[in-house]
């Protein structure tokens, strides 16, 4: 034991230094990461921020647009108490269609599950607020923030629109509308207290950061897009029900198809016959009651005529 000691201690009197240098460069490390993601945070806080100025508080100071899009959320909260960001949100967008500032509203969200389904919450409420179901289209594929607003253009067709939410949430709908070429407003719901949002501000602080990456890095788009959807169009379907799951309808069956060769043929021969038809009865009336105003081409075989119940035909 005695022989190891000096062994021992020679080898801690070695070690200590580069342990002590590894703390060092570990903790350089870390405060280097922090310190980039901190950075990152701020630059993603205030690149999104700029949107701001897209943003309205004032209903009577928003522009018109046709469409007005809902983001989606839930109508309650995990403990079953009502979510406020939902009601609110419901309450602009009423708020904007009784003003004027849009004919149709467009709702987006999360459709999950059977028992979980923004678009339907938020259409039945819009409903209830006195919107016309007419004027309110689902849209179920609202995942995330990025693909409601670039399934608003390339599915429903909307190059400018005005987004409803609370403010936060608006100016990074519209930093990547207006990143994608959309030519979107906000329009700013009231946002509930601090007391009530913290966890929703937390999550919006890393929301951009993630929004940021997914623009520029990832390069990620919507996760299904499908078949264009034409709001204000003719409606396919014979509704049942103002209030349902969503839009509860009887399908209603299109008109047989036909080849344009073929529908150009029928129209052609539809057009020949009418036009036959016409040409012939024209030519009967003429022969059976001619015109009065038809001048006489032979004056001297018109004074010779019967003077009674005599008629002239035109030569």
């Amino acid at each position: 034991c005695n022989r190891m000691a000096p062994c021992l201690l020679l080898l801690q009197t070695r070690t200590a230094p580069r342990m002590k240098k590894f703390a060092k460069i570990l903790l350089a490390c870390l405060c280097l990461l922090l310190a980039s993601i901190a950075a990152l945070l701020g630059y993603s806080e205030w690149t999104v921020s700029d949107a701001r100025h897209y943003t309205y508080d004032d209903v009577n100071a928003v522009p018109y647009n046709r469409v007005a899009l809902v983001l989606g959320t839930s109508k309650y909260l995990i403990g079953g108490s009502p979510n406020h960001y939902f009601k609110y949100r419901i309450k602009a967008a009423a708020e904007l269609y009784n003003n004027g500032k849009v004919d149709y509203i467009l709702v987006s969200g999360d459709n999950a599950t059977v028992q979980y389904n923004e678009p339907r919450q938020m259409r039945r409420a819009l409903i209830q607020a006195g919107i016309p179901a007419n004027a309110i289209y689902s849209d179920y594929a609202g995942f995330r923030t990025l693909d409601s607003i670039v399934r608003a253009k390339e599915v429903f067709g909307q190059a400018h629109f005005t987004v409803v939410s609370q403010a936060f949430h608006n100016e990074r709908a519209i930093f990547i509308a207006r990143h994608f070429g959309i030519e979107a407003v906000g329009f700013n719901a009231v946002d509930p207290s601090a007391y009530q949002g913290i966890k929703t501000r937390v999550r919006e602080v890393f929301a951009r950061l993630m929004g940021l990456l997914d623009l520029y890095v990832l390069d990620k788009g919507p996760k299904f897009l499908g078949e264009p959807i034409v709001i204000g169009g003719p409606v396919p379907c014979q509704a049942l029900s103002t209030i349902g799951a969503s839009q509860p309808c009887l399908p209603i069956a299109p008109p047989p198809h036909q080849p344009k060769a073929k529908q150009a043929a029928a129209v052609s021969a539809a057009t020949a016959t009418s036009a036959a038809a016409a040409t012939s009865s024209a030519l009967a009336t003429s022969a059976a009651v001619p015109s009065e105003a038809t001048p006489v081409d032979n004056p001297a075989a018109a004074s010779a005529a019967p003077a009674t119940g005599s008629t002239l035909t035109p030569q």
